[in-house]
């Protein structure tokens, strides 16, 4: 009995003395984040701000890399040898499968090694679980904007199923006020970005109309991004103002390639 308790003993020992949350996965929606893995939304700003901007924008647009991650470190290795002057990387959601934390992570342990700053719109899998919280602490807000060179991005969260069709999501006040230039700003043209595009069963139809009526009143918006559908597909869905284009999934081994300059882009639909 004595040894048994002194060896009971020695065991807890080991396991104060040494991190218990670096050797167990408690529960699988516990967020348990390094310090570089927090607020990374913020931090690919920063590095892209550093940047000059030049007349041509030049982009990577990729996505729903969800558990296909041999096909996300072919990516990063594809673009990585194919391109030098590259302005930044769009990830367009499901960056997970089912919203787990160790999943962000092992999407971010590869998606790292880009040689350029990459920022990211949410996924409706990414809003899985616990996933939400840890979007937000892992990225940053679910809905923010940004401006490089002449034009500004505006990253929206589309994912109205996952908000039981509240008729809030898309927040078509936000985009709308996003859209519209505030005294001082300098940008000329926006591009919409999101993961599920308007006309798809999982946005929500009660809001698809005003979604693209706040993007073509704008008159700011001729081009919108968006994934989810794990397939190409380039259209004017509603009229011949703005283009929506969707990119592949990674598993399809594919990515877009995007030169904005004002008034204009180029899309080119690359394979690796």
């Amino acid at each position: 009995m004595q040894k048994t308790f002194k060896l009971l003993l020695v065991i807890l020992t080991y396991f104060s003395a040494s991190s218990c949350d670096d050797l167990f996965e408690y529960h699988p929606n516990q967020i348990r984040l390094d310090s570089d893995e927090r607020n990374l939304t913020a931090t690919n700003l920063e590095r892209l701000q550093k940047q000059q901007p030049g007349d041509t924008l030049r982009l990577i647009v990729m996505g729903d890399t969800q558990r296909f991650y041999d096909d996300a470190v072919d990516f990063v290795k594809s673009a990585n040898s194919r391109f030098q002057d590259i302005d930044f990387v769009i990830h367009q959601g499901d960056i997970s499968d089912f919203g787990m934390t160790q999943e962000h992570k092992w999407v971010q342990d590869i998606l790292k090694d880009l040689k350029w700053p990459y920022l990211t719109v949410v996924g409706n899998h990414d809003l899985l679980a616990n996933g939400s919280k840890v979007y937000q602490q892992m990225y940053g807000p679910l809905n923010y904007s940004f401006t490089y060179g002449h034009t500004k991005f505006v990253m929206v969260d589309t994912n109205g199923r996952e908000y039981s069709f509240n008729g809030k999501v898309p927040d078509i006040n936000w985009l709308a006020k996003e859209l519209a230039p505030q005294q001082g700003e300098v940008w000329q043209q926006a591009i919409v970005v999101s993961h599920v595009p308007p006309y798809d069963a999982d946005f929500d139809r009660k809001l698809e109309a005003s979604y693209h009526h706040a993007l073509a009143q704008s008159n700011m918006v001729s081009l919108s991004l968006f994934g989810h559908i794990h397939n190409w597909n380039t259209d004017y869905l509603y009229d011949n103002k703005i283009l929506y284009h969707g990119t592949t999934t990674v598993k399809n081994r594919g990515f877009t390639y995007l030169k904005v300059w004002e008034g204009g882009y180029d899309i080119r639909r690359i394979a690796y």
